[in-house]
């Protein structure tokens, strides 16, 4: 499934497993295989480099829910 990708501010900080936490005008891209297996990661707006979020595989049951998952992540990383 397609990446699907939103900007966001994150005025309390999003922890990567690369560098630790980051803030500010973040992108979120996540990514869903035909498996369910989802990629999730974070960038400054307008940077190159990608940062992973921490955890252990994530996949989801049913793949039609990744824009639901998509979605519910932005309103947590970006809650103040």
């Amino acid at each position: 499934m397609d990446k699907i990708s939103t900007i966001f501010t994150a005025t309390h900080g999003v922890m990567t497993s690369e560098v630790g936490v980051i803030s500010g005008e973040l992108e979120l891209v996540t990514t869903c295989d035909n498996d369910g297996v989802l990629t999730l990661a974070v960038t400054y707006v307008g940077a190159e480099e990608w940062y992973s979020l921490p955890g252990e595989e994530y996949r989801l049951h049913d793949i039609r829910d990744h824009k639901v998952v998509h979605e519910m992540l932005v309103n947590v990383l970006a809650r103040p």
